[in-house]
């Protein structure tokens, strides 16, 4: 997929760099990443030693007026780390927007590293961050299941509020990368328990727990998702469209059958919850040896359609979480996918090969309602 060649290598380096400076000191972050650095900037730069040049300032690139009044319908807070902008964090100007506000309120973010932790609470429903590319426009932080009392409050943004969107920008947990059998190092990048959230051209980089989908219903499109154990987890009802899930486990050696990895983990804990997790034209490539999917909870519900998946795929595809009572309960379906990972001569018994019927529900927006609820991209 021509997603995963977007990523920008010095993009990654740079955020294990800031997992290295955050596990000593939190407050010595001054290197700025050359991707980061808006192409201003580098004018200024050249300008330096050219004194008979009028000198530029970093916030030249704004256009005037940005950005623009209120309407009735609409507000835009502007965030720039530089001073660019009235905001330099993003909690500031989620901050400053009105309690159940009616308007769509749009967080511009600017280029950028924003490391702080984020949260959206429920009293600010109707909120947008638009980054300017998920290459170059992060929010990172690094808590832990232990640092944080909990995985589920380690997330570097934690989402409770209704009807969020997100646009071109990256959530990144820049925690140390967990050994085997390690305790309390779960890392989540986002949680998203509002209703009706949507992510266009987002990246979620992390490695055990990284995408937190924990209730509401979900879309994502064109995303870049990364991580190693369980990394999209939760009892929400999603779909992925076109998304990029790429596995950074350990490679496995040659020879060697061990399981170091898995996608999903559908927390459905009741046949009366109408979740699950629908994947419809992803990709699946990294490293490891990995499932498709690990059942959570005892109902836990995924399916993976029309998707092309690398041979890192176990044969089995999927996995009870070692209960062999779920497996009357679990409902694991795959329809119409290829790859060195898709052969399902080998999948585990209680996986379902979906005819065209039974794949319908999950192959398109109608799965999560989205026809009351769902905008098209703007």
């Amino acid at each position: 997929m021509a997603l995963i060649k977007g990523i920008s290598l010095c993009f990654i380096l740079y955020a294990i760099f800031v997992a290295f400076v955050s596990t000593n000191n939190l407050s010595s972050l001054p290197i700025i990443s050359p991707l980061l650095i808006p192409n201003n900037i580098d004018r200024q730069r050249k300008h330096r030693h050219h004194k008979e040049e009028t000198k530029t300032s970093i916030c030249d690139d704004f256009p005037a007026g940005f950005p623009p009044p209120d309407t009735n319908t609409t507000s835009i807070l502007c965030v720039d780390r530089n001073g660019c902008c009235k905001f330099t964090t993003v909690q500031s100007a989620i901050d400053a927007v009105g309690n159940f506000s009616l308007k769509r309120n749009i967080i511009w973010i600017n280029n950028g590293i924003y490391f702080e932790k984020v949260l959206v609470p429920k009293t600010k429903p109707n909120i947008t961050f638009q980054g300017q590319g998920f290459e170059t426009t992060a929010i990172i932080w690094n808590d832990t299941a232990n640092s944080s009392h909990g995985t589920f409050y380690s997330g570097s943004v934690q989402v409770f509020a209704t009807n969020f969107i997100a646009k071109n920008i990256s959530f990144m947990n820049v925690a140390p990368i967990p050994g085997p059998g390690a305790v309390g190092a779960q890392a989540v990048a986002i949680r998203v328990s509002g209703d009706q959230a949507a992510f266009w051209g987002c990246g979620f980089f992390g490695s055990q727990d990284t995408l937190h989908d924990d209730r509401g219903r979900h879309y994502f499109k064109d995303c870049f998702i990364q991580g190693s154990i369980d990394f999209i987890f939760g009892n929400a009802r999603s779909l992925y469209e076109n998304c990029q899930l790429n596995s950074m486990a350990n490679p496995v050696p040659v020879g060697v059958k061990s399981i170091n990895g898995a996608i999903t983990a559908h927390g459905r804990a009741s046949n009366d919850e109408n979740t699950g997790f629908a994947f419809v034209n992803c990709n699946v490539g990294g490293t490891g040896r990995i499932w498709l999917g690990r059942a959570w909870r005892p109902f836990s519900r995924v399916v993976f359609s029309y998707t092309s998946m690398s041979d890192i795929i176990s044969p089995e595809g999927w996995n009870d979480f070692n209960d062999p009572t779920r497996d009357q309960t679990i409902f694991y379906g795959e329809y119409k996918c290829t790859g060195g990972g898709a052969n399902v001569t080998m999948r585990a018994p209680y996986t379902q090969m979906l005819n065209d019927t039974q794949a319908s529900p999950f192959l398109s927006t109608s799965f999560i309602d989205g026809d009351q609820w769902l905008e098209p991209f703007k």
